[in-house]
């Protein structure tokens, strides 16, 4: 305790020395750090400013001084962050390229593009760098951007403070008319006028500042940072400053009070526009892409998300939705990577399990030598067999790259050891200058070909091993026609539990994956199993209770729906499942929702709406008004039937609640 370490302290020497250091030590940092991005620029060299350092043999040369104390010095520092985002524009260029000869220079592309727009405007922007969060997408749609200013806005709107303002939705309702455009004081109205009265952007502040206290550009710099930083002392200094500042330039005392008073709730959420303009322009690029050669640019996003299985679920599942074939690897039409074939768009080699790079590489070589291969025979003739052991041709087998030679799966799994053995009995032969009973050289001629029977698994199969050689279903899922069926269980995708905060509750629905039972200390049974559902897939965690509750449902392949809360560790998220059950999957082709008299405002009819108008199709739309003296139902007039898919019931769970759809 502490007055055993005090007496220590003063009878003992060597416990002095050591807590007297300790205490010199204390509050210092341990070891110094290089920033990810920051580049530091000068008018002159750097040696005659800041001491510099190496940070070991080879590495980059840095600052001595920490950034502030660099900032100070008055350098530039400016942090460059390399986006994985822009090596998907270029690889999206490269393959327009190739598909169709264009050469497009994408810093020169309209930033007032019609398709862009009406594509942004209508929530469809899955892969689209910052616009593509199940939020965000909602905002999008209640906000209808048309110019490229309002994706800048967007950006730098949704963000945790302005957010928990709900200054994000009352942009989007001041901008389309739905509430009246008000300013703070009038005297600001010149620099708020093109955010509706809103201070988005930390330069409004400055601009401010600048125009009626009198601010220099670096004082207004100052003010900026201090209002980011929120530290009352601060803020008590700025204060009386910019009062002081608006007496100085000619104006009331009363005046600087009210403007600061105004400005400074707002203030301390400005974003910067500049960060925000930069990152809008190239989430415009992205859009653009999309818009215009949708296939391209998702097949070069698909390449840079290869490795993160939920992420290329995500994408392949967009791809579906927008038409758009994506096919299975193919020896004769796959490259390394993702690749675009008359439209459609061809998984590349490399993804495929136990098919490494180098392998690849020798296929390709083959092919670009003497053009496609005809047949199995002709590739096992052309490619070098040291790079194709028995594992790796299962792996192209179960994955479909021998489909275009029209044999099927399983009976090429069950002749392929015959043909590669007879293939390599055949070399060894004329290697050893062996000759035919009749004078000539033995060749593929003289080979009895090995026939390939044209059995084959049935579909469960063939998609399990699929799944099992690339991570995914590809060439079908078994809940591509239910999914708008399963729509009806669910709260959200699976994708979008991400964007949720720990402890949440939620319902998932999907197919059951691996499935791995434990038993407690008490011996009870506990299950965790993966849950996939067209966009991504979770672990759900199953204790006793829901385990038994649940009994022989929980199985491989099963459809389940599954409620209970979120459980966040770190990046890794899981399901705390508190009920599993199995849904009746049937259609009776109508859409029911379910709201409270009190709730109907002409807002929310019109955003209801504009919903429905977005998803035509053939099912009616029942609505239950609910009320302390009861509930009427109403249909709704044939215009606004829809096409009952999960999209539709996401967008309508955003708006009512996730209990009003069913």
């Amino acid at each position: 305790n502490a007055a055993q370490l005090r007496a220590v302290y003063e009878t003992e020497e060597d416990a002095r020395t050591v807590i007297d250091t300790a205490r010199g030590l204390e509050g210092l940092r341990r070891q110094d750090s290089i920033h990810a991005a920051a580049v530091v620029i000068s008018p002159e060299p750097l040696t005659n400013l800041v001491p510099l350092q190496q940070k070991g043999e080879g590495a980059e040369i840095v600052t001595q001084y920490e950034m502030h104390g660099v900032e100070d010095l008055g350098l530039l520092k400016m942090d460059f962050l390399g986006l994985r985002n822009l090596a998907t524009i270029d690889r999206a260029l490269e393959l327009i390229e190739q598909s169709t000869g264009e050469k497009i220079d994408i810093d020169s592309i309209p930033l007032d593009d019609p398709e862009t727009f009406e594509m942004i405007r209508a929530g469809d922007t899955i892969g689209v760098f910052q616009l593509e969060g199940s939020a965000m997408r909602s905002l999008i749609r209640a906000l209808q951007p048309e110019t490229f200013d309002h994706i800048i806005a967007v950006n730098a709107l949704f963000r945790p403070g302005p957010m928990g303002m709900n200054m994000h939705y009352e942009y989007a309702d001041r901008k389309n008319g739905r509430k009246p455009v008000e300013y703070p004081h009038p005297a600001i109205e010149p620099f708020l006028r093109s955010t509706y009265g809103i201070i988005v952007y930390q330069e409004q502040v400055m601009q401010v500042a600048q125009a009626v206290a009198g601010y220099s550009m670096t004082e207004a710099d100052m003010l900026r940072k201090a209002m980011g930083k929120k530290v009352k002392s601060m803020m008590a200094q700025e204060r009386d400053k910019f009062v002081a500042g608006c007496v100085a330039a000619g104006n009331p005392e009363k005046l600087g009070k009210e403007l600061w008073d105004a400005i400074e709730p707002f203030a301390g959420y400005g974003f910067n526009k500049s960060h925000s303009a930069a990152y809008g322009y190239v989430a415009y690029q992205t859009a653009w892409l999309k818009a215009h050669y949708p296939a391209e640019y998702l097949a070069a996003l698909l390449t840079s998300t290869k490795k993160d299985k939920d992420r290329t679920a995500l994408y392949l599942s967009e791809c579906r939705s927008q038409g758009i074939e994506v096919l299975v690897p193919d020896v004769n039409r796959s490259e390394l990577d993702f690749v675009v074939r008359d439209g459609r768009i061809v998984f590349g080699m490399s993804a495929i399990r136990n098919v490494g790079e180098g392998v690849v590489e020798r296929i390709l070589a083959a092919r670009r030598e003497a053009g496609p291969f005809k047949d199995f025979q002709d590739f096992v003739d052309r490619v070098d067999l040291s790079a194709l052991n028995k594992r790796t041709i299962e792996s192209l087998i179960k994955a479909g790259a021998f489909d275009s030679f029209n044999v099927t799966r399983r009976g090429l799994m069950l002749s392929f050891e015959q043909i590669l053995d007879a293939t390599l009995t055949r070399r060894r032969n004329e290697e050893m200058g062996q000759f035919s009973l009749f004078g000539g050289e033995s060749g593929p001629g003289d080979m009895e070909p090995v026939s390939i029977p044209s059995v084959e698994w049935d579909k469960r199969v063939r998609l399990s091993f699929e799944k099992e050689m690339l991570g995914l279903f590809i060439s079908d899922h078994p809940l591509l026609g239910v999914e708008h069926l399963l729509g009806r269980f669910v709260t959200c995708t699976i994708p979008e539990l991400w964007e949720m905060d720990d402890t949440t509750s939620v319902t998932v629905g999907g197919l059951v994956g691996s499935i791995n039972r434990r038993f407690t200390r008490k011996g009870e049974p506990m299950v965790f199993f993966e849950l996939e559902d067209l966009e991504g897939s979770v672990e759900v965690v199953a204790f006793p209770k829901a385990v038994m509750a649940a009994g022989p449902m929980i199985r491989e392949d099963a459809v389940l729906v599954v409620s209970g809360h979120l459980d966040h560790r770190g990046d890794d998220i899981k399901v705390i499942a508190r009920e599993v059950i199995e849904p009746e999957l049937r259609s009776d082709q109508s859409v029911r929702l379910k709201v409270p008299a009190v709730q109907l405002s002409p807002d929310l009819v019109s955003r209801l709406q504009e919903i429905l108008a977005n998803h035509p199709g053939p099912a009616p739309v029942y609505i239950e008004m609910t009320s302390d003296g009861g509930s009427k139902v109403w249909k709704l007039s044939d215009e606004y039937r829809v096409e009952p898919r999960s999209a539709l019931y996401a967008e309508l769970r955003e708006l009512l609640g996730s209990r009003a759809v069913t």
